[in-house]
């Protein structure tokens, strides 16, 4: 939690997409059906709609004030409302001013526009209220806690980690890098724009193991090897997450507003317990830029990665296959 030299509201703002609308290339409007956003993933998925030509989305957006935001006594004045889209691949920064539903209320409403052409995969949309407080304009007086995903890509609202999945020979590519672990099963690449899982061809099999749909113990061996790849998967990004942190001026580090970002926040609460979500960065990015605690810290990363993939439940599977493979051929 940050600490801010004058009053804030201690709650944070609660966001709602309400509305989501595509202007396509010869101007006229799709407006998508509710199905192109969730509310509890907290996503909105612009390619739901198959459109190729769409140059611009309308995002209808209501947000509710804590509350005190409206308190005769409160500490700021000239109290105002913005939704604020970022997106940390393309450094877009997209602001609208919202207005507020009724005098008195603490409801806000109004819209975002995304511009197809600022945008190459996902974007972070956050509302904050701002106000004059000590004669400074323009202070945050509270925000939203958890940021929606704007995806133009994606046909599903999901906010969970997205990859790119390829198989190449690693012996043959013409990704010259990929030559030099020809003898590996595969290899993630977390320098993408989305992280990219290169499976390798050379390996016999492991192909024919994957695109399986078989019953038995091959397809609880085939899941065994998905948990595996997913724990390496999932080990990699953070480690390609926690490594290219913004710093601020003041030395913390700054939440990434893309994927990263969101393996940040879906890990860090394994990887350092019991704290908020932006302490447990500060405590991780300290360890990886200080004299120590960085090695003792990968214990709690690789648990972290072993949840995300199920890799328990995976090998107990595969387990009582085993088992049950046994019992059967001793009758």
């Amino acid at each position: 939690m940050k600490i801010y030299p004058y009053k804030r509201l201690n709650r944070s703002v609660s966001l709602r997409v309400t509305s989501v609308a595509l202007k396509l290339s010869d101007g006229t409007r799709d407006p998508l059906e509710t199905t192109a956003y969730s509310t509890q993933q907290q996503a909105v998925a612009l390619g739901i709609a198959g459109h190729t030509d769409w140059v611009s989305a309308t995002i209808g957006v209501s947000a509710t004030l804590p509350p005190g935001a409206n308190a005769p006594d409160a500490a700021w004045s000239d109290l105002r409302v913005l939704a604020v889209l970022t997106d940390g691949e393309t450094n877009v920064h997209t602001s609208a001013e919202l207005t507020r539903d009724s005098q008195d209320g603490r409801d806000w409403s109004g819209s975002v526009e995304v511009l197809r052409d600022d945008h190459m995969g996902r974007a972070s949309l956050a509302v904050y209220a701002v106000g004059t407080v000590d004669g400074v304009r323009g202070r945050s007086i509270a925000e939203t806690d958890r940021n929606w995903i704007i995806d133009t890509v994606s046909e599903e609202p999901v906010r969970g980690l997205q990859l790119d999945v390829q198989t190449a020979s690693f012996k043959k590519s013409s990704r010259e890098w990929l030559q030099a672990y020809a003898d590996a099963p595969w290899i993630v690449d977390a320098s993408a724009r989305v992280p990219t899982v290169f499976v390798n061809t050379d390996v016999e099999g492991v192909i024919g193991l994957l695109d399986s749909n078989g019953s038995g113990v091959e397809s609880k061996v085939r899941d065994l090897l998905v948990a595996q790849m997913a724990t390496d998967v999932w080990t990699a990004v953070f480690h390609g997450a926690i490594g290219d942190l913004e710093v601020e001026p003041g030395g913390g580090p700054v939440f990434p507003t893309d994927w990263q970002g969101e393996v940040l926040r879906e890990m860090l609460p394994d990887v350092v317990p019991g704290v908020h979500v932006e302490e447990a960065l500060r405590q991780v990015h300290r360890r990886r830029t200080g004299d120590s605690g960085w090695v003792e810290l990968q214990t709690r990363v690789h648990y972290a990665a072993v949840r995300r993939a199920d890799t328990t439940k995976a090998l107990a599977y595969a387990i009582r296959s085993l088992e049950q493979m046994n019992r059967e051929s001793d009758t």
